[in-house]
């Protein structure tokens, strides 16, 4: 499963267990993310990217797993307020690093994943979705110019 022109499904195979960069929450999509990267992304960071003023190499790749937040109430912290936690996986959202193959959309190639729980499987992003996918590599491309500044990715490594 590919995008047109763009980043298939297997090219990320095993990102479950890549290391966490850090959680992101949306609340006007009403979506919790995780965030998560490979070793080269990892190394990068931990390098002082983009802090430092240095790109993202060749080879960073990004899964930002996307479920949709629920309430625990059985937790002992949930009788003054309840815990927000992962609910039902909604999406996954892939971003790579490849400045030859993606060198239209600065240097990084896109997709999104739509999850159906009812088959258990995915489908490439639509135009339907909210934000709109382009089904194709340059998806992100647009949104993605905000972070300019730090090599088109939002989510800094934080201090752990």
């Amino acid at each position: 499963m590919k995008v047109p022109n763009g980043l298939g499904f297997s090219e990320f195979k095993g990102y479950g267990d890549w290391q966490a960069v850090a959680p992101s929450q949306t609340d006007s999509q009403n979506a919790m993310r995780l965030i998560v990267a490979n070793p080269v992304m990892i190394k990068a960071y931990r390098a002082g990217i983009p802090a430092n003023g240095k790109p993202f190499p060749d080879g960073c790749k990004i899964a930002k797993i996307v479920w949709k937040p629920k309430q625990i109430t059985d937790a002992p912290s949930s009788a003054a307020t309840p815990d927000t936690v992962p609910g039902t996986l909604t999406k996954v959202e892939l971003i790579e690093k490849d400045a030859k193959r993606f060198a239209d959309s600065n240097g990084w190639g896109y997709a999104v994943f739509d999850y159906d729980p009812k088959s258990d499987t995915f489908t490439p992003g639509t135009l339907a979705d909210k934000p709109p996918q382009g089904n194709d590599a340059k998806c992100g491309a647009a949104c993605h110019k905000l972070a300019a500044s730090t090599d088109y990715i939002f989510t800094a490594y934080p201090k752990r």
